[in-house]
């Protein structure tokens, strides 16, 4: 196992009501930047109760709607000079993981004299920021016990992300019950997500460890567990807690401590919807099933045979068997259980003509990963999930 450092700086309020919390961004002071999406909180009134608890604990509320599915820069931007235009103490976010990171990002470059994308392509910039906080209203990216904001700038284009200590959210509230109107397709896109996040961290050569690749394993068999009830049954609360819970710990790094290895699907994903604005978790649950055989070699075999047997349940003895296997059921949980198309043409990628340069920048940050890729290997990648 390898040296790490763990802290989760962020408190969590987890249950039902657990919005009246709000009322202790008084003690950060007495304006807060309001971070939402597309307007979803006006209608379920999530909107309403924030702004009714803040603005009697003497907190004065000003908006920014409209953050995009991949929050993008110019949002960023705007919202950091509302930020230092309007004297901002402090940003909340209300919603899921695109508004998270955004709020995050804007915290940042409000405590900055330049273009949020220096941040970005930076990180070592962010010398201060603002605090954050969350109401969380979909499981997915595990943006609210994270330092982590995946911003896109459309202009390079480009996907990427904004790594700091300094905005882990102070306070995240998850009430499941917020995400009983999440639609079919975002609960099964985050659904892929946080299984992802979890290969990502699962996946390593890294001997030892037992104790975090039993933990990736418990996330893993929550998502399966849950998930097909929450797609059939929207508001079963416990099928909802579940896999809240295991979005946030499935990238907060406690899954990761010690194995930690470079990320593969994340980068190559990151591109797709820097060119394409595809899903996020649409993206990894294509690219995994066929990242999953690329690899698969007589020396990967015995950690996907592993994944097998503890996750799935596979009972054959010969590791290629049971690593085929366990591939074929991931297969089959993402594009029959989950319902997520299975191509990339299926989610709006027409044709390879961008695959040469999206490869290009996925190598960047694919050779560190379980089995280091190189551009070639990201362009067949592309090529057969096509």
């Amino acid at each position: 196992m390898k040296n790490f450092a763990f802290s989760l700086p962020t408190k969590v309020y987890f249950g039902k009501g657990q919005i009246d919390h709000l009322t202790e961004l008084a003690d950060y002071g007495k304006k807060a930047l309001l971070v939402y999406g597309g307007g979803s909180i006006k209608r379920n009134g999530i909107f309403d109760r924030a702004v009714e608890l803040l603005t009697g604990a003497g907190v004065e509320v000003v908006e920014l709607g409209g953050v995009e599915p991949n929050p993008r820069v110019t949002t960023v931007n705007r919202g950091a000079q509302m930020c230092r235009d309007q004297g901002i103490d402090m940003v909340l976010a209300i919603g899921g993981g695109s508004t998270i990171d955004s709020s995050k990002a804007i915290a940042a470059a409000a405590k900055y004299d330049g273009d949020a994308w220096d941040l970005v392509l930076d990180n070592s910039k962010v010398a201060d920021a603002l605090p954050v906080f969350d109401v969380l209203t979909l499981a997915a990216t595990g943006s609210e016990t994270n330092g982590t904001a995946v911003i896109s700038n459309l202009d390079v284009p480009a996907k990427l992300a904004l790594k700091s200590p300094r905005v882990y959210p102070t306070i995240s509230i998850l009430d499941p019950t917020y995400t009983f109107t999440v639609s079919r397709k975002q609960t099964a896109a985050g659904s892929a997500d946080m299984m992802s996040h979890t290969f990502e961290n699962y996946f390593s050569f890294e001997p030892g460890a037992d104790l975090q690749r039993r933990f990736g394993e418990g996330l893993l068999r929550t998502i399966i567990d849950n998930a097909p009830v929450a797609l059939e049954h929207p508001d079963d609360y416990e099928a909802r807690a579940n896999l809240m819970w295991t979005a946030s710990h499935a990238i907060s790094g406690i899954a990761g401590a010690g194995l930690a290895v470079g990320w593969v699907c994340h980068p190559m994903e990151h591109e797709l919807s820097a060119y394409y604005d595809v899903t996020h978790g649409e993206g990894l649950a294509v690219l995994t099933p066929v990242w999953m055989e690329h690899i698969l070699s007589d020396k990967t075999a015995p950690y996907f045979a592993t994944y097998g047997r503890n996750v799935w349940g596979v009972t054959a003895g010969d590791d290629m068997a049971a690593a085929k296997e366990a591939i074929a059921h991931t297969r089959e949980f993402l594009f029959g259980t989950l319902g997520i198309p299975s191509t990339l043409r299926e989610i709006g990628v027409p044709d390879a003509s961008n695959f040469e340069v999206m490869a290009a920048s996925a190598e960047k940050r694919t050779l560190g990963s379980f089995v280091p890729l190189d551009k070639a290997a990201v362009v067949s990648i592309y090529e057969d999930a096509l």
